[in-house]
């Protein structure tokens, strides 16, 4: 029996990257997937999950849209857990990024998981349960490049705060991870054309690294699991120690190699 066995796990984004190490993840643990994204690639991914003998469920919808939404999680009898992880990036720059670019990124990073969230919440709070896990972004707390990305996922970090804070009489917890650089297919296509690009961001980690999708997967599990019941509002970085400290300036005032 695994520690999600009987409940059904929904999330979005499902067909990139972080998204298909979550779902592997919640259904190694016995959940039924709950698997959402726009992209017509969540289809045969659901088979493949159904392959690997995961119990498994997919729908197309643009979280962008509250009515695609609603659709998108009518098909789902029950949701337990929801992680919110669909999210992208384009605008690299506030020179390079239009008013209707600045909305697209804040209606997709932020208002997407907004509209998931009112989705599911009135089941869980006549269930008296539930856990609601954000995937945010170190983008969030730092200036890092990304301005529209990095403020919608700041806003990411306010809303899960205002959910534990109201919900959290009925059970419901919230919660949010703050990842930093993922080594998913996107970042393998760009080394592709720059090999040395990952080994410039691992300066920038104390761990040498970037971070696995995996283990972006074992710390949400952790936050949706009965071992973190008391755990709620917390936003917990995920980034190979990148938020610990600025390694790279560090190095250049002491001038010394650590």
């Amino acid at each position: 029996m695994g520690v999600f066995s009987g409940k059904v796990v929904a999330v979005t984004g499902a067909a990139g990257g972080i998204g298909q190490s979550l779902c592997r993840y919640f259904g190694s643990e016995g959940a039924t997937i709950a698997a959402i994204d726009r992209h017509e690639s969540i289809l045969p991914f659901v088979d493949s999950l159904i392959e690997e003998g995961i119990s498994a469920q997919g729908a197309i919808a643009d979280i962008a849209s509250p009515e695609a939404v609603s659709r998108a999680f009518a098909e789902f009898k029950e949701i337990h857990v929801l992680v919110n992880n669909a999210g992208f990036s384009h605008q690299m720059t506030i020179g390079a990024t239009d008013p209707h670019n600045w909305k697209h990124h804040v209606e997709g990073n932020l208002n997407g998981a907004f509209n998931c969230t009112h989705a599911i919440l009135p089941q869980m709070v006549e269930r008296r349960g539930g856990s609601i896990v954000t995937i945010g972004s170190v983008n969030g707390l730092f200036a890092l490049g990304d301005p529209a990305y990095s403020a919608a996922k700041a806003g990411l970090i306010s809303f899960t705060k205002s959910l534990a804070m109201e919900y959290g009489r009925y059970g419901i917890r919230a919660n949010i991870v703050l990842p930093g650089t993922v080594r998913t297919p996107n970042w393998d296509r760009r080394a592709q054309g720059n090999l040395e690009i990952l080994q410039t961001l691992a300066r920038w980690y104390p761990l040498g690294r970037i971070v696995e999708p995996i283990e972006v997967a074992n710390v949400v599990g952790f936050l949706a699991s009965d071992a973190a019941s008391a755990i709620s509002g917390v936003a917990i970085p995920v980034d190979c120690g990148l938020t610990a400290g600025n390694i790279v300036m560090a190095r250049e005032l002491t001038l010394e190699d650590f």
